[in-house]
């Protein structure tokens, strides 16, 4: 999975606003749960897959993004199938096959500094009631960072238990996972702490710094305009 990498394009795709990407994205994420016919999900999923010829991608960079899934999958499917019957298990696995590929595209589609402007720029308003854009765009962007990194842990769990002749125990891989992922978070957050890192007094520092490097000139220019 490549959530949080850009390949450079000139699609359509490319050209359409980060904004659009995410709402998009929100709205079949929240329409999808509604959507419980096979052959719609199936009609849905082909879109999805001409969306990715569209941008210039391949099918094979579309079978990357949910390879690293597929034990997931597995388990899901299984679950359902036990409970549900055969078939819930295959329009519950399609709808995370959707959402999973369309999420990548946005990600192949999008800059991930694009991104954080426009989530930043969304969430601006509530500053009124105390919520920090800055943090918001932190959150965001460290989720993102370490989308890769969990996938990476997920791996290295399911080999070794896999030598262990445990790949098939949901459990000896779900802990382990959870426990690495809870201690990455809390180790990055005491290192944030410890460095005393704000994100708004960072940002007021960058925008201080970049007006201070302004040509001298153009500082001229603008007190002449003034005046």
């Amino acid at each position: 999975m490549t959530i949080g990498v850009y390949i450079h394009g000139e699609s359509a795709l490319h050209r359409v606003a980060p904004g659009g990407k995410l709402v998009a994205l929100l709205i079949l994420g929240t329409l999808i749960i509604l959507v419980g016919n096979p052959f719609a999900l199936a009609a849905l999923l082909v879109a999805v897959l001409g969306l990715y010829r569209l941008a210039g991608l391949s099918l094979r960079t579309a079978w990357q993004q949910l390879r690293p899934a597929l034990f997931l999958f597995a388990i899901l499917f299984a679950v359902q199938w036990a409970y549900h019957g055969p078939l819930e298990g295959a329009v519950v696995i399609a709808r995370f096959v959707i959402l999973i590929l369309f999420a990548a595209l946005v990600s192949l589609t999008t800059r991930v500094s694009d991104m954080l402007d426009t989530v930043m720029s969304a969430v601006r308003p509530l500053a009124h009631v105390g919520i920090s854009p800055t943090k918001v765009g932190l959150a965001f962007a460290l989720a993102i960072r370490f989308i890769p990194v969990i996938a990476e842990q997920f791996a290295e769990i399911r080999e070794a238990q896999r030598a262990r002749g445990l790949e098939r125990s949901y459990r000896a891989i779900a802990i382990p996972l959870i426990v690495r992922t809870l201690k990455m978070a809390t180790e990055i957050g005491d290192a944030i702490e410890a460095r005393s890192f704000d994100p708004d007094d960072a940002r007021k520092f960058a925008i201080r710094r970049a007006k201070r490097s302004r040509p001298a000139a153009l500082q001229s220019d603008t007190r002449k305009e003034t005046l």
